[in-house]
């Protein structure tokens, strides 16, 4: 029930013409307006962005909210216990962008942890943590950060989330997409014996295909307290993949080969509006035409780290051969094929090359290697993951080419539900290294390694390690080496699964080249 001061600050917020305060704060205050959490995100050495939705009702139409934009206070503290202010204001939750907050907090001192909140009315958000970069002009002795994504909430529980919300000292966290998935509710999995048994938990609602549907599915995941957790505790660096839309979808083209351009172009910007919505992003990433043109960007940590962030979806040609699972085809080797529009490659190439930092990381969404995906003894041919980069060979031979005398390059990506780390070679020649996060929930509990793994890794010598449980990956650098832990579950069907470290892999700066421990 409303207390009388709830109401009578819920009446001062906004007027609406001709509707009575008390029916005003009666639909605003139906249920807790912070349901989906806090986060912060796109860090600089002055600030960041911090997020917000409101949202009462998270499974109704609106949220729960009325159409009507609605002023939000929020405020940025030195301690966390929010003694002393350091940035305060108002923001407007706009009906228009599913009442979303996104706060671009600037003028803060840098590489340091600062703590957030939001007010709205008599009610309060949970506190949230964030994290400025250090200076572009600083010299970091270490980073550590973290690397998660692939979460398919009928997959699996996303217990890792809990264990990366407790990971000390994380910089920032890397997303590198399939935040949600699009599907409608699946029919029942399979047990040993062969008899129906159900997911972990269900989807709610059909395919994703409006942005009801998208804010709908968005609103699910958040509801989980352990993806809260880890959005607000650490800062986040979001990019998406194929299911923020839809499974494999590349520029117009519908995964499915299902809808015509001009019809799928419809989809993609409702999946993008909703991305943004629920993403603490900056307004330079609002979608406009269909796409989201500043997806692509850098970050640096001092002179330590120069990080890209590629958009692999968005410009990309249609995968050859029909996608899927296959032996090599001509149109592989088209030299006009693109995983990234000519603008960000030639982007990508020069930051890479300028030389400001000890370290350049790629992060990115799909994998780099080109390996044999062959498991089984009596395949004879090479077979291609197309929906990687081993499907656009000219644009992936010009890249390694140009990491060739760089030996400084890390490259991080998802979208296998794999642990993955190897060789990117130029010419027959170790250029930089890639690993392979695994994802947190999608493919359920798994195991160490699937079968046929090791017919993959004596097809792929350029492969060094392999791992199918889930988890994420922790990052540590310092200017001689990079350290990744390959952190994963015992299960993520069952709630209290335990995280554990499987592998730690360190690269040498100045020699692509990988050691395990």
């Amino acid at each position: 029930m409303l207390t009388r001061r709830q109401i009578l600050s819920a009446a001062t917020i906004t007027p609406l013409a001709g509707v009575p305060a008390i029916v005003k704060a009666q639909s605003w205050f139906a249920g807790y307006p912070f349901s989906l959490g806090v986060t912060s995100g796109d860090p600089a050495p002055d600030g960041f962005v911090i997020w917000t939705k409101l949202a009462p009702k998270p499974f109704e139409p609106h949220g729960g909210m009325p159409t009507v934009p609605l002023p939000v206070k929020w405020e940025v503290a030195s301690d966390d216990r929010f003694k002393t202010i350091v940035a305060s204001g108002e923001a407007i939750a706009r009906p228009e962008l599913g009442h979303s907050v996104h706060v671009e907090v600037a003028g803060l001192q840098p590489d340091r942890p600062y703590w957030y909140r939001f007010t709205l009315g008599g009610d309060q958000s949970s506190r949230g943590r964030a994290r400025t970069l250090p200076l572009a002009s600083a010299s970091p002795k270490a980073l550590k950060f973290g690397v998660a994504g692939c979460q398919n909430y009928e997959d699996g529980l996303f217990t890792a989330y809990r264990h990366l919300a407790r990971e000390d000292d994380l910089a920032f966290v890397y997303h590198y997409g399939d935040f949600i998935y699009e599907y409608k509710k699946r029919g029942p999995n399979y047990d040993k014996d062969g008899l129906p048994a159900p997911q972990v938990r269900q989807h709610i609602g059909q395919d994703c295909i409006d942005v009801a549907d998208y804010r709908l599915r968005y609103a699910q995941y958040l509801s989980d307290y352990d993806l809260q957790a880890a959005r607000a505790r650490h800062t986040w660096f979001p990019t998406f993949d194929d299911h923020e839309i839809q499974n494999n979808w590349v520029g117009d083209f519908d995964g499915k080969g299902e809808a015509p351009p001009e019809i799928f172009r419809l989809r993609r910007q409702a999946g993008l509006q909703a991305w943004y919505e629920y993403m603490p992003v900056r307004a330079a990433m609002i979608p406009r035409n269909g796409i989201i043109t500043d997806m692509y960007r850098e970050a640096r940590y001092g002179d330590l780290l120069s990080i890209d962030f590629l958009d692999t979806r968005s410009f990309r040609t249609d995968q050859p051969c029909g996608d899927g699972f296959k032996p090599w085809c001509k149109d592989i080797d088209d030299p006009k094929a693109q995983v990234v529009s000519p603008e960000e490659e030639s982007w990508l190439v020069r930051n890479m090359t300028r030389g400001q930092a000890k370290w350049n990381c790629v992060a990115q969404q799909v994998m780099m290697m080109s390996l044999d995906r062959r498991r089984y003894a009596d395949e004879t041919q090479k077979i291609y993951n197309i929906d990687t980069w081993a499907a656009y060979a000219a644009q992936r031979n010009r890249l390694l080419g140009k990491m060739r005398g760089l030996d400084n390059v890390v490259v991080l990506t998802g979208d296998e539900h794999q642990n993955f780390a190897g060789l990117l070679e130029s010419d027959g020649k170790p250029v930089a290294v890639e690993f392979v996060s695994t994802s947190i929930s999608s493919g359920g509990d798994g195991s160490d390694v699937r079968p046929g793994s090791e017919i993959m890794m004596k097809n792929s010598p350029e492969l060094k390690f392999i791992n199918d449980q889930r988890g994420y990956l922790v990052c540590e650098v310092t200017p001689d080496a990079w350290t990744t832990r390959f952190r994963v579950m015992d299960q993520v069907s069952e709630p209290g699964g335990a995280i554990s470290t499987r592998a730690s892999l360190t690269v040498p700066r100045g020699q692509p080249s990988i050691s395990i421990a």
